[in-house]
């Protein structure tokens, strides 16, 4: 992951179970920075089971997508996001 590029754009894809009984469908992120704080900030914890991030066609499930947020590299640490 030490060459992980935040700045692709990434797909989310919901668990079938959660995307079932709730409102979060897939989405599309213009950068994965914004797709991973959203899975590991926004997303309750029941919906990461089974989701999982595509950037660059490569998978990343909660696991890795969790180091990428804990990452040094990761680029939106201490930002907020604007409503």
């Amino acid at each position: 992951m030490d060459e992980f590029n935040y700045k692709a754009s990434a797909e989310l894809f919901p668990s079938r179970r959660y995307a079932k009984t709730q409102q979060t469908r897939y989405r599309r992120f213009a950068t994965a920075a914004e797709a991973i704080r959203y899975v590991v900030e926004d997303l309750p914890s029941i919906g990461r089971a089974g989701s999982f991030l595509e950037v660059n066609e490569v998978r990343f499930e909660w696991e890795a997508i969790r180091a990428l947020y804990d990452a040094a590299a990761y680029p939106l640490r201490g930002q907020t996001i604007a409503a």
